[in-house]
């Protein structure tokens, strides 16, 4: 584990950071039903849901946002592109209250804010989660899209402190991070080999040769599948692969196993998962994880410190029910502090 000291000086270096993100920025929207209240409609004699509140939230790139953000990074500088519509008002507004730079955040009038739609019905005391109501544009970014991706990924990579890389979209070329920003995203890192660049990657992460690859076990194994088109993969042996072939040490979550923080040279070493007691939603803890692995690397922490840090945002975020939790610098020490006892 951490010591208070060395865990101290990595959260003292997270407001002087400035932290460059690249990905898929959807909206997460919550349709609160009114409790006791059921009507039909006239036209159809289907079930109106009567809404009674409506949340928005960030999500996907904007979940590793509010998680970088509540652990008191400076600045966040993501490239994106969303849509020229209500859902992306929407969502501009809720990045206005979070130190968030949307300089480089394009709105295109040939594509929908991705935005998932949750009505939410209360029963016995918590909310159920009805039919999700998915928007979004399915297919690739036009060229100039792309183009513009492309560009303002130079600048922000060159202006920031390191780069987080987030792809969401599973259909390969539909979301921000296809083929040609891949191939952009390792000219830059050639040519600064030091920045630190971490990627998470839900269905393509075996396509990136180049960066801090971060993925689960799944993720990791599907990879290497699809890399090597054999059918069955360990997951040691897909971490371990992979981390060879960007020549940076690759993290695997494993749930409640832990991290496996595999090296270039073929090294692995597990850091330990954390016991949580009671009820748990593991919803975003991908997305902690992320955040403060990232922020301790480039606080100066080993991978192994860095993937521990990861570790503790994630089992402090598992504990906050029925919302896409965070995971503050206080609660990060006081959760510390309970572990050393």
């Amino acid at each position: 584990m951490i010591g208070p000291e060395r865990l101290q000086g990595f959260l003292e270096q997270f407001p002087g950071q400035r932290i460059g993100l690249l990905g898929d920025l959807f909206l997460d929207r919550y349709l609160e039903l009114a409790a006791g209240v059921r009507e039909h409609s006239i036209e159809t004699g289907l079930e109106a849901y009567q809404v009674d509140s409506v949340r928005n939230a960030p999500g996907a790139l904007g979940t590793v946002l509010n998680n970088l953000a509540a652990l008191g990074v400076g600045e966040l500088v993501p490239v994106t592109v969303i849509g020229d519509d209500g859902h992306g008002f929407d969502l501009l507004k809720q990045l206005s209250v979070l130190p968030v730079n949307c300089q480089h955040v394009c709105q295109s009038k040939h594509r929908l804010t991705p935005t998932y739609t949750k009505p939410l019905r209360p029963v016995a005391g918590a909310w159920e989660e009805l039919h999700r109501l998915d928007v979004r544009t399915r297919a690739p970014l036009n060229q100039q899209e792309l183009d513009w991706v492309i560009e303002n990924l130079k600048i922000v990579f060159n202006e920031t402190d390191g780069l987080i890389v987030l792809d969401q979209i599973d259909e390969d070329d539909w979301g921000v991070v296809g083929a040609a920003v891949r191939d952009a995203l390792v000219d830059l890192v050639q040519g600064d080999p030091d920045k630190i660049v971490f990627i998470d990657s839900r269905s393509q992460i075996s396509q990136f040769q180049c960066g801090h690859l971060k993925g689960n076990h799944d993720e990791f194994t599907r990879g290497l599948q699809r890399l090597a088109a054999v059918s069955e993969v360990d997951s040691r042996d897909a971490v371990r692969t992979l981390a060879a072939r960007t020549g940076r040490v690759a993290f695997c979550t494993m749930g409640e196993q832990g991290v496996l923080v595999a090296f270039p040279d073929g090294d692995i070493e597990v850091v330990p998962g954390i016991v949580v007691d009671g009820p748990v939603d593991i919803v975003g803890a991908g997305d902690a994880m992320t955040s403060a692995t990232v922020a301790a690397l480039l606080g100066g922490a080993t991978p192994v410190e860095a993937a521990t840090l990861g570790n503790l945002a994630a089992s402090i975020t598992i504990r906050q029910l029925g919302t896409t939790g965070t995971a503050s610098p206080a609660q990060l020490r006081n959760a510390a502090c309970q572990l050393a006892r």
